[in-house]
């Protein structure tokens, strides 16, 4: 049976959804393994069993959590040793894409990076990597073993398979070699907001919008519809609002409920990211926008009238 591992990244001592939508895949693809490393890794075990983990190799060394990327990447290239997996998927995470590049190196194995899918073909795995801004889609083989792939976050959903998982310790020397890169602080962004990458709800907002000073329309219909504000490529370069509400291949992915594209004409660049939604609204002055296209519901007119009425309208029907 294909032996896949699943790197399940951890962060403060939590487990990241991006481990939980890659065992959504890996489970398709053959028997799965996960490793955990850092404070937390014993209790994500639990979480990674019930979704289809039969085996979760953990280490809580703080060297984990306190340098960047080696002390993981000598946990992985030793476990290989004893184990020799057919795939390990990644997160295409800044920490993670750290850690893969590393281990690829050390195994002299190549890295495909960026995925929106793996699949098993002929005994070995093809990725499915977007170009040309995600107007095109280039199918991407490994040539050897381990196969090492970089999976774009929320390109899968997260779901439960039940089940437990055997808890093993991995023994891992760390020398002083890889310890070379220290996190000297950690500095978390302070908000009451709902998370863009986890809201059930996003209203991004593109050059339509006219300027910065008119998103705080979509603030407040983020608020009563209880979602998040994201943003197109051209605003962020514009300087309109900060990146991190860029949605799209060279930003953030967004899997949500619904999306509400508010001025956004529909550029290849931002819809790759936010595709998988499971319904598209989109408020344009043109009709023949391709957003208009790929929208299950498109409104056509002023999105500075129809927001605010938008917004007086779900307030109302809250009560």
């Amino acid at each position: 049976m294909t032996k896949v591992w699943v790197y399940a990244e951890l962060s403060g001592g939590k487990l990241q959804t991006t481990a939980l939508e890659l065992m959504a895949k890996a489970r398709a693809l053959g028997d799965v393994e996960a490793v955990a490393l850092g404070t937390g890794a014993k209790a994500a075990a639990a979480i990674l069993g019930k979704h289809g983990a039969k085996v979760v190799h953990v280490n809580e060394d703080k060297a984990f959590d306190d340098f960047i990327a080696e002390p993981a990447a000598d946990a992985l290239a030793a476990l290989h040793q004893q184990e020799e997996p057919d795939l390990i998927l990644f997160a295409f995470t800044p920490d993670s894409r750290d850690i893969a590049g590393r281990l690829a190196a050390r195994l002299g194995k190549g890295v495909i990076s960026n995925a929106g899918d793996v699949t098993a073909a002929d005994g070995g795995f093809v990725a499915k990597v977007p170009y040309f801004g995600g107007a095109k889609m280039a199918s991407m083989r490994a040539n050897s073993k381990p196969a090492i792939v970089l999976v774009r976050p929320k390109s899968f959903e997260p779901s439960e398979s039940g089940g437990t998982a055997e808890v093993k310790e991995l023994a891992v020397s760390i020398g002083d070699g890889s310890k070379r890169a220290k996190i000297i602080e950690r500095v978390a962004e302070a908000s009451e907001k709902v998370k863009l990458e986890d809201a059930k709800v996003v209203i991004s907002g593109g050059r339509g919008m006219g300027g910065p000073d008119n998103f705080p329309l979509l603030e407040a219909l983020a608020n009563a519809l209880g979602g998040a504000v994201g943003a197109s490529r051209a605003v962020v370069d514009a300087g309109w609002v900060p990146y991190s509400m860029q949605v799209g291949q060279t930003g953030k992915s967004v899997r949500p409920g619904v999306y509400i594209a508010v001025g956004i004409s529909g550029a290849m660049q931002h819809t790759v990211g936010m595709k998988a939604s499971k319904v598209i609204i989109a408020i344009n002055k043109d009709a023949e926008a391709p957003i208009m296209k790929m929208a299950d519901l498109g409104v056509v007119g002023d999105a500075l009238k129809i927001v605010p009425a938008l917004t007086a309208a779900v307030k109302a029907k809250k009560g």
